[in-house]
């Protein structure tokens, strides 16, 4: 299971510790990566994703998994993200 948000593409970066006397050892800064189930309005449905923490302060502000898909771009997305964004798009366009 890698370690990327599956809804902002968010993943892990690399840096350097630097000790007191300025050594510089590798490094890598973990994203902050939960397991939640968020809920489709639209769809009826509860899916369980791999989410960083601000992604998921920016689904509740956008209000909701639905509004945050709308605006989500494609390449940022999962496949399994992208899955459920395209049936957003079916449900509502037979609405």
């Amino acid at each position: 299971m890698s370690r990327v948000c599956e809804l902002t593409g968010k993943g892990v970066m690399t840096g350097n510790n630097v000790s007191h006397a300025n050594n510089k050892t590798r490094r890598r800064f973990l994203p902050n990566l939960q397991e939640v189930t968020l809920a489709s309005e639209a769809l009826g449905r509860s899916y369980r994703l791999r989410v960083s923490a601000a992604a998921l302060r920016t689904v509740d502000h956008r209000g909701g998994l639905d509004a945050f898909l709308a605006r989500a771009r494609d390449g940022e997305l999962s496949t399994r993200a992208l899955r459920i964004k395209r049936e957003l798009g079916k449900a509502q366009a037979g609405a």
